[in-house]
């Protein structure tokens, strides 16, 4: 499961619902409470779950592994029920996110026990290979 921008951004991806929020927190646009809201959780999350990125840095290289993107696991539910506060803040300032389940949602490039990072299908790399 993901929670995305239901739009693409300027690279043709869609951004997770973390990095809405923290692109908010970047341009100032946050009120006091929710940036203590982002700050506290994102603390929380960096604690709770490793970076798929210190584990291997090729990862998010975006020419080894176009439009990756990180889902959590379904039974990740102590990482889920966080999301909620973040979609608030989303919602109040009317920046759009959804939900999006898959049961293959494209090739893995990392997994651990609570979350799963996937090139989708059809994404070309460095060399053109789907």
């Amino acid at each position: 499961m993901r929670f995305q921008s239901t739009v693409r951004n300027a690279r043709g991806t869609y951004t997770g619902v973390f990095g809405l929020v923290n692109g908010l927190a970047r341009e100032g646009r946050l009120s006091a409470a929710q940036e203590r809201f982002r700050r506290l959780n994102n603390d929380w999350y960096n604690a709770a779950y490793l970076d798929p990125s210190d584990v291997d840095p090729s990862v998010y290289d975006r020419e080894v592994n176009p439009e990756a993107a990180a889902w959590f696991k379904s039974s990740a539910r102590h990482l889920i029920e966080r999301v909620d506060g973040y979609l608030e803040i989303l919602a109040a300032h009317g920046v759009g996110c959804r939900m999006v389940r898959a049961v293959d949602p494209g090739r893995v490039v990392y997994e651990d026990a609570d979350q799963v990072v996937v090139v989708p299908y059809g994404a070309c790399g460095a060399h053109g290979e789907r």
